[in-house]
């Protein structure tokens, strides 16, 4: 298994920009399709955006399409999400996720995952 540390949360206010990091270890960082996925309070997990190994494709929530950018560096063994227009709806605890499958846009299509960072945006 891939393990994965996230970094770059904060608190920052509506209409900022903060970019998440997510630090892969252990395997081979190309061979996975990575994702990001947030969960705010007493709300299930929701997915945000998912890229293939090569960078090739990617796809996003419809409430985060425009405003936030998956990426991810292979050499670096890093993932990245780059959010702008931060809106308090954002708010929420943000996970990366590694999966072996080609390509996946549910938490159950996802078998390893970061211990999350959190993002708070403030009206």
């Amino acid at each position: 298994q891939v393990q994965l540390v996230e970094s770059g949360g904060g608190l920052v206010q509506a209409g900022g920009s903060l970019r998440l990091s997510c630090a892969a270890s252990g395997r081979t960082f190309s061979y996975y399709a990575m994702g990001w996925f947030r969960q705010a309070p007493g709300k299930e997990r929701e997915f945000v955006a998912v890229i293939n190994p090569s960078s090739s494709s990617t796809a996003y929530a419809d409430s985060v399409k425009g405003r936030f950018t998956i990426s991810r560096d292979n050499a670096k063994n890093t993932l990245y999400l780059q959010m702008n227009s931060l809106k308090p709806e954002d708010t929420a605890v943000y996970y990366c996720a590694a999966t072996t499958v080609p390509w996946g846009t549910g938490p159950n299509d996802f078998g390893s995952w970061g211990q999350g960072t959190q993002v708070t945006v403030s009206s």
